[in-house]
């Protein structure tokens, strides 16, 4: 066999050794923590809420039934649970589809995600954020708060009543100060609209909007 200097076996090995870091974690039972400015592959779980602290890089981050927190400034693709909320932080970029069924989403300033975002039983709330895809829920109010930026369109949907746990619930749509949505607005069912005076949306259908000029849409 010919002989390989240990110089060059160093120069193959070496490049390799930060893929360590950045290995998948699953599990069934059980919470997972990434820590913060480490880097990770896709995180998963089943019975257990998942963290991933500021500046941690991962990919895909999915659990069952748990809710999900990603702090300021991490990267992520795509991020989903079943029975959960959605918190974000500050500063994120989520490179994917952002969902919950039965649960809220709340996403903070300066982030964007780059898919689609989605509920049935829960709210949804953006603030100075920009989300590249839509927006859509069955049951849950949306607030796309001061300064974001929807490139997309939303949809809210006809209650299937054997996934609807509120059918009933009229949902409250809000477009805040300075905040657009560029796609159209579509309402399968009955809600109530609010969108500010410096607001800027796409045509709408199915809803009448309400103009209001106050810091915050008036209450029902």
């Amino acid at each position: 066999m010919k002989h390989i200097p240990l110089a060059l076996l160093l120069a193959l090995v070496l490049p390799c050794a930060p893929a360590l870091a950045s290995e998948d974690i699953s599990k069934v039972n059980g919470s997972i923590r990434a820590s913060a400015g480490q880097t990770y592959g896709d995180l998963e779980t089943v019975n257990g809420g998942v963290t991933v602290e500021e500046g941690v890089v991962t990919r895909e981050i999915e659990t069952v039934n748990g809710s999900i927190r990603v702090d300021h400034r991490a990267r992520t693709t795509g991020v989903s649970t079943v029975n959960g909320n959605v918190r974000i932080g500050r500063d994120v970029v989520a490179a994917g589809n952002v969902e919950t069924v039965n649960g809220s989403i709340f996403v903070d300033r300066g982030s964007v995600v780059e898919g689609n975002m989605e509920t049935v039983n829960g709210g949804i709330g953006l603030v100075e954020t920009r989300l590249n895809g839509n927006i859509e829920t069955v049951n849950g109010d949306i607030t796309v708060g001061v300064g974001s930026e929807v490139q997309g369109g939303i949809r809210v949907k006809k209650p299937n009543f054997s996934l609807s746990l509120t059918g009933s619930r009229k949902p409250r749509v809000i477009i805040g100060p300075n905040a657009s949505v560029s796609g159209s607005l579509q309402f399968d069912r009955e809600v109530t609209l609010y969108v500010h005076r410096s607001a800027h949306i796409g045509p709408v259908s199915g809803a009448q909007p309400q103009t209001f000029d106050t810091d915050a849409a008036p209450q029902d």
